[in-house]
């Protein structure tokens, strides 16, 4: 879903945020048996961050979880290693890109079962029309 804010062109790191993307929705997917995974895109209220969430209804993660995420090697626990298998380096990839574009990376979640919402920001640039 498109919101409709977001301008029509904007500039930036396409190949940086295309293997962000890859990453936050092969993972949304992988994480998620049932349910559904969504994208959308937005402007924050300032008009100053282009916004990107990654919604799911997947597995979902608990508070301490949320704290280790983006941590080098670090998954959730070790079942989900064994489960769904990875190296733990994804999000931390993504973020360092995210964090290349100036923008930020954020994840939130009510806890396990009930999915995640990860949201990339980046400035926003547009070209004049």
């Amino acid at each position: 879903r498109v919101r409709p804010e977001v301008p029509r062109q904007v500039v930036g790191d396409a190949s940086r945020l295309k293997r962000v993307l890859l990453n936050l929705l092969s993972n949304a997917v992988k994480f998620t048996h049932h349910g559904t995974v969504s994208i959308s895109c937005g402007v924050d209220e300032p008009g100053q961050f282009f916004t990107i969430e990654v919604q799911d209804t997947g597995i979902g993660l608990s508070p301490s979880h949320l704290a280790t995420l983006f941590q080098p090697f670090t998954q959730a626990d070790s079942s989900i290693t064994r489960r769904y298998g990875g190296t733990g380096l994804g999000l931390v990839i993504s973020q360092r890109l995210v964090r290349r574009m100036h923008g930020r990376l954020t994840v939130r979640s009510e806890g396990e079962g009930h999915g995640a919402v990860f949201t990339v920001a980046v400035p926003v640039f547009c070209p004049e029309a």
